[in-house]
């Protein structure tokens, strides 16, 4: 956590360096949790770089809000997520890839699942959405998620069980 102290204190203060070292260290992830949310791969580019001039721009006017640089990235980006879909009034896009022949029926019923669970997310509170995207679409564990949102394990544990329980609610009893 100290580190992220220093290192946005870097880029404040303008270091060229540090504000790539903020990129390379946080960017990867950032695109795979907006790509997670908004399925469209040039939409989540678009939405990662938005991230960090948002970032660059808040540090430059001593708008950092956060004891943790991870908690308050996801912050911004999770904010551009739900900003686009108010912009883009709840419409979800569309998945252009195509599956190889043989795999049609599963990839089709995968795709379906993940365009229920898509639209089921916004009903769940931001908190259980950060932790269920966290969780399961990053893979990151119960630990990391309290660090990075700035909660004990079993709080995390706790929104993982609701949110859990909301989806099965909103999904049906038929979501694998």
């Amino acid at each position: 956590m100290q580190a992220d102290v220093s290192l946005l204190q870097r880029v404040r203060a303008n270091d060229p360096e540090a504000l790539s070292e903020l990129y390379d260290q946080f960017a990867p992830r950032l695109y795979t949790y907006i790509y997670r949310r908004v399925g469209e791969q040039r939409l989540a580019e678009d939405l990662t770089s938005e991230v960090f001039v948002k970032a660059l721009s808040a540090l430059r006017k001593g708008q950092f809000a956060s004891a943790s640089a991870q908690a308050w990235l996801y912050r911004l980006a999770h904010n551009l997520v739900i900003d686009h879909y108010r912009r883009d009034k709840g419409n979800l896009p569309l998945d252009e890839s195509l599956p190889a022949p043989d795999s049609v029926p599963e990839a089709a019923r995968r795709r379906h699942w993940q365009g229920q669970l898509r639209e089921a997310l916004p009903h769940l509170t931001e908190e259980q959405q950060h932790v269920i995207v966290l969780r399961f679409g990053e893979g990151q564990s119960a630990g990391e998620v309290a660090r990075a949102l700035g909660k004990t394990e079993e709080s995390i544990r706790a929104l993982q069980h609701r949110a859990l329980a909301a989806l099965r609610r909103w999904l049906g009893e038929d979501y694998p």
